[in-house]
């Protein structure tokens, strides 16, 4: 078993559910639509979960690709939206779609998600993963693109179905 890939795998799961929850969308849906979506993240997420609680060595490479990903993907956030240090921690101070009242309790799963990628990653990954490790970091430029696509086109969706989206993106 691999604890902190499981963690990774879950905090993941936090993170595209508290976004979808607070009405700024799913990752990918600006380019698969919200079903299809939901349909990846359904299957992707429960996978890796699997994978790290099977603990078999077969999934080496493939969880040190997920958990430079997710880090990559964790990290992206505060490339995007302001932040500062708190009591030593990286906590956004507004982040783009999220309304203020969220923003709090989403910091939280950030850092839970950042810490147990970055922890999955330094004791879990076998150094003949370790290069897929490095391709799922690289994810990050691309992922950074994909969230600034994302929230464009989110404030299009929240101007055309307000009911449906958080109404900071239409701010």
């Amino acid at each position: 078993m691999r604890p902190f890939s499981a963690l990774t795998a879950v905090a993941t799961a936090g993170h595209h559910g508290y976004e979808l929850r607070a009405g700024v969308g799913l990752v990918f849906e600006p380019f698969l639509g919200r079903r299809g979506a939901l349909a990846l993240w359904s299957v992707a997420l429960p996978a890796w979960l699997a994978m790290a609680l099977s603990g078999d060595e077969r999934f080496d490479r493939m969880l040190a690709f997920d958990n430079g990903t997710g880090l990559a993907g964790g990290l992206v956030h505060f490339a995007e939206w302001p932040w500062e240090l708190r009591h030593g921690l990286p906590t956004l101070t507004q982040a783009e779609g999220m309304p203020p009242e969220r923003v709090p309790a989403y910091n939280r799963v950030l850092q839970l998600w950042v810490a147990a990628a970055a922890l999955a990653l330094i004791a879990e990954t076998p150094r003949h993963a370790r290069p897929w490790a490095l391709a799922g970091l690289a994810l990050g430029e691309p992922l950074r693109r994909s969230a600034r696509h994302h929230f464009r086109w989110a404030r299009e969706q929240a101007r055309r179905e307000p009911d449906r989206w958080s109404p900071a993106l239409s701010a």
